[in-house]
């Protein structure tokens, strides 16, 4: 069960519409790093999950996600002002101007319309976990970018507190993974023959040390938390 909260996770602001980025923006939406792929990954993973603690991570940081999703829209919204203006935008999508009557289209920033294929779930804890790792970094590599082409300010404490709350979830699934050692596809880790042989194929160079014992990968978890 969800239930909706009207207030903010963070209140949004803007120091003047801009629709241009508000088109750069949307990439947040429903883009293939945006938070709306990330929302529907982790609570499309969590269905399967046995582990009380991990499912409850998993919905939690979905939950979020949707939160970050509500903030980026109407930080949109703020951003496409009130006027139909599809003349004032000159990169990326013009359809909120010409199609959505201004409303926050789930597209990438060049109009590409939102895709389930953007999600991935395989059942196996760890390979999610590392997926949902990954999709965490890129997202706040994303924002970064579009934190540097913006001197708006408020735009920019938004997406600071997006792109932090990114690391914060990143630093969550890496304490999950560790707390998964040695079961799905990281059981017997390294114990054949096969999986103790690296290749080095680089010439010149030389960049792995002799392997005998290998491990299952596991995270330093920084020790700033949110």
């Amino acid at each position: 069960m969800f239930k909706h909260e009207k207030q903010l996770l963070k209140e949004v602001r803007v120091d003047a519409p801009n629709p241009n980025y508000a088109n750069m923006l949307t990439e947040q939406l429903g883009g293939p790093q945006g938070e709306l792929k990330a929302a529907l990954q982790y609570m499309s993973q969590s269905f399967r999950i046995k582990d009380p603690k991990i499912k409850d991570l998993f919905l939690d940081i979905a939950a979020e996600e949707l939160s970050h999703m509500e903030m980026v829209a109407q930080t949109v919204n703020l951003l496409n002002g009130h006027t139909l203006e599809a003349e004032k935008t000159t990169a990326g999508s013009i359809e909120p101007h010409v199609l959505t009557g201004l409303t926050p289209i789930l597209s990438n920033a060049s109009g590409f319309l939102f895709t389930s294929a953007y999600v991935n779930e395989t059942g196996d804890l760890a390979a999610d976990i590392l997926s949902n790792i990954a999709a965490e970094e890129r997202a706040k590599v994303v924002y970064q970018y579009l934190y540097r082409q913006i001197n708006d300010k408020g735009v920019r404490e938004t997406i600071d507190f997006l792109l932090n709350r990114e690391e914060a979830h990143n630093t969550l699934f890496r304490e999950a993974f560790n707390m998964i050692q040695d079961t799905g596809s990281l059981k017997d880790w390294g114990v054949t023959q096969d999986s103790k042989i690296y290749f080095d194929l680089s010439s010149p160079g030389k960049f792995f040390d002799a392997h005998k014992n290998p491990q299952p990968p596991q995270f330093t978890v920084p020790d700033k938390q949110q």
